[in-house]
């Protein structure tokens, strides 16, 4: 019998009995009665070298975050949230104001509640000022969609997904095509923005580039830029689903046809992704396994400070493009 089976007993998460077991006042009375019910019930005794690893300063971890994307939060988020509960891990959310960079005040907070590891999102994974603070602290950290030295980083191959989706796009017979980059300050957006380039180099392809941010806000200002070139793209394809989503409503608000005057297409795979009309092409990023995965091997590294060699590791997971309607042929002699 384990904490897990009395959890699914009683239709908690394993981090609730864990804290009616080790007395933690926070519980509500009702949710502490069902779980010592079912504890007797099943003559559950609780295993006292666990206990103490699940109550130790180690599975105790902080989650940073500062995203400006509502589609990748929350499937980070969903994900993060799953793997510590499979894992009996608490976690301490921060988030800076106003979407910023937390300060370090509060970052030294959420340090000084007893953490023993951080995840970061992108951006303030490559933050070397935020990883500065943690590793002065002796803490491990995962870091999402990023890629950096001296942390673990799980992502996917960010190069290779837009040079997939940039070829997709030649193979409909485009020749004009225009991409948005993400925030500059993230490793992930000048891979995409090399994947793309590459691509359409060796297509011989015509090119024409704006910035964004990641935000829906900075794709409406960067669809517009594109589309008022003097030779407009037949084909944009955005670093984010948020972008692309932007670029779909400059494009309706110019009544063109989407896919018929221009097609569009993003990454990510987001929920927007299938809400939009037309529904988005897209490279499918696994953002939900991503933290599952980052969660784990923060847990592993954390377990293997006590005793064990630390492992550094880079986990890259595979990405899938997906086709759906907002992709198409150039209308003839486009």
């Amino acid at each position: 019998m384990t904490i897990i089976d009395v959890a699914k007993q009683a239709g908690v998460s394993p981090m609730t009995v864990s804290r009616v077991i080790n007395g933690d006042p926070g519980v509500r009375d009702e949710t502490r009665e069902l779980v010592n019910a079912t504890i007797r019930t099943l003559n559950y005794t609780p295993n006292l070298s666990a206990r103490s690893l699940v109550t130790s300063r180690e599975l105790r971890i902080g989650v940073i975050y500062a995203n400006p994307s509502a589609a990748f939060m929350s499937g980070f988020l969903a994900g993060v949230f799953e793997e510590a509960s499979a894992r009996a891990a608490q976690l301490i959310l921060l988030k800076g104001k106003n979407g910023g960079v937390p300060t370090h005040a509060e970052i030294e907070q959420l340090i000084a509640s007893g953490i023993g590891g951080v995840i970061l999102t992108p951006p303030l994974g490559e933050s070397v000022a935020v990883r500065n603070i943690l590793r002065a602290a002796g803490l491990p950290m995962a870091v999402v969609a990023g890629r950096v030295s001296d942390a673990i980083s799980v992502g996917i191959d960010d190069h290779r997904a837009a040079h997939d989706m940039t070829r997709h796009l030649i193979a409909l017979g485009h020749h004009r095509l225009g991409f948005i980059v993400g925030n500059p300050d993230q490793s992930a957006s000048q891979a995409r923005l090399a994947g793309f380039i590459e691509a359409a180099t060796a297509a011989g392809v015509e090119t024409c580039i704006a910035q964004g941010d990641y935000s829906y806000t900075s794709g409406l200002v960067a669809g517009e830029r594109l589309l008022d070139e003097a030779t407009p793209p037949t084909a944009i394809l955005a670093s984010n689903d948020d972008m692309a989503a932007a670029v779909i409503s400059v494009a309706h608000r110019r009544h063109l046809d989407v896919p018929g005057d221009l097609s569009v297409c993003g990454i990510d795979d987001s929920i927007a992704a299938t809400t939009l009309w037309p529904p988005l092409t897209t490279i499918r990023q696994p953002v939900q396994e991503l933290a599952g995965e980052a969660l784990r091997l923060l847990i592993d590294e954390m377990r293997a400070a006590q005793g064990k060699s630390a492992r550094r590791v880079s986990r890259v997971l595979e990405h899938t493009l997906v086709e759906r309607e907002s992709t198409a042929p150039p209308r003839t002699g486009a």
